[in-house]
């Protein structure tokens, strides 16, 4: 969420000067720029609501569609009291010492987000919401690892607990004037804020809360792949809201990376639907939409930095990538991420992490993208890309796995077999979604 800039060691002070609305304010609102933001942040709470609530309710099975239903949208609502409380303020004011790991509390319950108050030449509302769209959707991102055997209030605990100890501090350590911003990662619109920390903290909830019942030697189908599709022809027109609205401005930023988004999407699709064609002799439909999901998601970083050709490769290698990571954690390592939350997302941000800095270079040419800027080599910043995806990975694994486990302690995490064989739309929420 940064504007680009032609040397990546200033993103730091790029934060504290346009971003940050304790740091500066430039003096006029740009209405197009607003009107840009107002609309990317529809789109983006969009994809969560229905977008990413219609893809993972199709892939589950029938008795367990409403609970992810709900599972998405109270987390939409428990994460904007929290943002509203101090989310926002933790994760984008000066946290004077500290800084370089968290903001403080000086904005607590928004305070100083007045109507005609401004954050670089938008209004500080529209900059504080469209962020908090973001901060919806990454714990429920989360929501495919354990799909159809958690308890809905250790859900909604873990939930909330992990948006202010894990999101919180990474998204201050990026975007918020810390420590990895000021190194000059490039992260343009969520590769380790979003898709590292829930794709990490997915592979750990699922270890930690184990299998369902019958898994892997029991079919567990989609229940309704058309509602599938519906929602991921959500995610994908609500993406052009999560990377081209990155920008925070309505211009040749924002429209290079909606096209480098779209590229690396439909390359993403047509690569796993590819690798699925080859191995069964059929290409499914599961598989062109979780290649545009994984596209999607590896593209994101480097949204920003990046050319049309650099977004091909992008998205070709994670289609490819990603699907043989799916592979490997069901397969091989038997692991029962439901609905492949980390192969796709974790896997595809730490890809798209590594690549921005490989792709963002200038020196390319039809793959050329912004420029590293003076001094800075890509060996230089792959390292430093290198070092945030390391970061991100081990401490959201961490404090993901205490969390969990506190969790356990307190309210218990597992559903019993009993409630697990009946599902949860009728054993935690009374309802179905089906008549029998």
């Amino acid at each position: 969420m940064l504007y680009r800039s032609t040397r990546p060691a200033v993103f730091g002070a790029l934060l504290s000067s346009l971003l940050l609305p304790t740091m500066g304010h430039a003096d006029e609102l740009n209405g197009a720029n607003t009107a840009w933001i107002l609309t990317s942040t529809a789109l983006v709470l969009f994809m969560t609501i229905p977008g990413l609530s219609l893809f993972y309710g199709g892939l589950v099975r029938v008795r367990n569609a409403l609970s992810v239903l709900m599972q998405c949208f109270t987390i939409t609502c428990a994460a904007s009291l929290i943002w509203l409380l101090f989310g926002y303020s933790l994760a984008f004011t000066d946290g004077g010492s500290l800084n370089a790991v968290i903001g403080g509390f000086s904005q607590f319950m928004l305070g100083g987000v007045l109507e005609d108050s401004l954050s670089g030449d938008i209004p500080e509302s529209v900059f504080a919401m469209f962020q908090l769209t973001f901060a919806i959707i990454t714990p429920a991102l989360i929501v495919g690892a354990f799909a159809e055997r958690i308890r809905f209030s250790s859900m909604l605990l873990f939930s909330m607990i992990w948006l202010v100890l894990v999101y919180l501090p990474i998204t201050h350590w990026v975007w918020g004037g810390g420590w990895l911003g000021e190194m000059g990662l490039l992260d343009f619109a969520g590769g380790t804020v979003v898709h590292i920390t829930a794709g990490v903290a997915a592979l750990v909830a699922a270890l930690v809360i184990g299998k369902r019942r019958g898994f892997p030697n029991q079919p567990m189908m989609p229940h309704n792949m058309t509602m599938t599709v519906t929602g991921a022809g959500m995610l994908w027109v609500g993406w052009f809201g999560f990377n081209a609205g990155s920008a925070l401005a309505a211009n040749g930023d924002a429209g290079m990376a909606m096209l480098v988004t779209h590229i690396s999407a439909a390359s993403g699709s047509l690569a796993w639907m590819a690798m699925e064609w080859l191995r069964y002799g059929k290409p499914s439909v599961l598989g062109i939409v979780t290649g545009m999901v994984a596209g999607l998601g590896t593209i994101t970083p480097a949204s920003g930095f990046v050319g049309p050709g650099g977004a091909l490769i992008i998205g070709l290698s994670a289609g490819v990538i990603c699907y043989f990571a799916t592979q490997a954690i069901k397969q091989k390592f038997q692991i029962d991420d439901s609905l492949d939350v980390f192969p796709v997302h974790g896997i595809g941000g730490m890809l798209g992490t590594l690549l921005a800095g490989v792709f963002a270079s200038d020196q390319l040419g039809v793959f050329s993208g912004q420029g590293y800027g003076e001094g800075v080599t890509m060996a230089s910043q792959v390292q430093v890309q290198f070092i945030g995806v390391i970061s991100t990975v081990v401490y959201t694994a961490v404090v993901t796995l205490v969390i969990l486990k506190l969790v356990d302690v307190l309210t218990g995490l597992r559903i019993d077999e009993e409630d697990e064989t009946q599902g949860l739309d009728i054993t935690q929420h009374n309802e179905r979604g089906y008549d029998l």
